[in-house]
């Protein structure tokens, strides 16, 4: 080889050697130099929650979350995915209370019987976004209605919902109410609602068609008679637009609006309620007694027999 070019080749990698050294401490020193301390808590915070990265507590992923958390800008207890036991040990890092948080639920508010009401043949991709641009919004005659093609199904992180005979339907013990399924639907029927473990009352209809309409479309949508709303004895039953809205608020879980609902929509812990027969209505004392007690009967009056002719007077 030329001694030349060997010579070049030499001082080439010697001075790139040098130039990579002298980067590599500028680096470092400017690392030292402009470092920002980063909270100790948000580490130990991140380390705590599950790690699913849902967003669910409106912050970009976990990492976003302690990081808000450490900087007082969120809540302890916004993880959904880690509920109250994450919420218990994050407000010990940061030395607050935990609070007591209402455990939510992800509600389908549609039965699926809308899809015996079908106007045409959906052929195309299984999506409910790309469906619902067609035509009255997708195959249902029910404009309202789950079009079943499982988008939420598909933005769920967690498995907790899947598409059932036609109809998305959520499972309460996976549900980390994170409302991914609820960003996913563009019928937006899906809502997170406080699940009360007990006695959780759901109206599973969002069609605010009028009740003849109704009918027309699907087998036991809410009609808007009203007769669960006047039955209500915590008035925790609205209408809206010819729908009945349950406020939770309001609501004992009672259970007396499912048995009043005709078309049988209205559920207490995932069931309707079977109607009780109720006992027939004591009569009146008073009543009773004139009605079985005889009539008292009058004394015979007898009448004395006329004089005999020359009796003495």
């Amino acid at each position: 080889m030329n001694p030349e070019l060997l010579n070049a080749l030499i001082i080439g990698t010697v001075v790139l050697a040098v130039l990579g050294a002298l980067f590599a401490l500028v680096l470092a020193f400017a690392a030292k130099a402009f470092a920002v301390e980063k909270d100790p808590r948000e580490e130990a915070i991140a380390a705590i929650l599950p790690g699913a990265n849902c967003g669910g507590c409106g912050f970009p992923g976990c990492g976003g979350y302690a990081a808000a958390v450490a900087a007082g800008k969120a809540p302890v207890n916004a993880c959904a995915a880690g509920g109250a036991a994450v919420a218990q040990q994050i407000g010990e890092i940061m030395g607050v209370s935990a609070g007591d948080s209402v455990k939510m639920l992800a509600q389908v508010h549609c039965t699926g019987c809308g899809q015996n009401y079908k106007k045409y043949e959906y052929v195309g991709l299984q999506d409910c976004t790309a469906a619902s641009i067609l035509p009255g919004g997708g195959d249902l005659g029910c404009g309202f209605g789950c079009l079943g093609l499982g988008s939420c199904v598909k933005a769920c992180p967690f498995d907790a919902i899947h598409v059932v005979n036609g109809v998305a339907k959520v499972d309460e013990e996976a549900c980390k109410s994170c409302g991914k399924c609820v960003e996913a639907c563009p019928k937006h029927l899906i809502s997170l609602v406080p699940y009360k473990t007990k006695r959780h009352v759901a109206i599973a209809c969002s069609s605010h068609d009028k009740g003849v309409d109704v009918r027309k479309s699907c087998d036991n949508g809410c009609i808007g008679c009203t007769l669960c709303a006047k039955a209500c004895p915590k008035e925790a039953i609205n209408m809206v637009n010819n729908l009945a809205v349950i406020d939770y608020e309001k609501c004992i879980g009672c259970g007396i609006c499912a048995q009043k609902c005709p078309r049988k929509l209205i559920t207490v812990d995932g069931k309707v309620p079977e109607v009780k027969p109720q006992p027939p209505k004591p009569a009146a004392a008073g009543a009773a007694a004139s009605k079985t007690a005889a009539p008292k009967a009058e004394p015979a009056k007898v009448e004395e027999a006329p004089a005999a002719a020359g009796e003495a007077k």
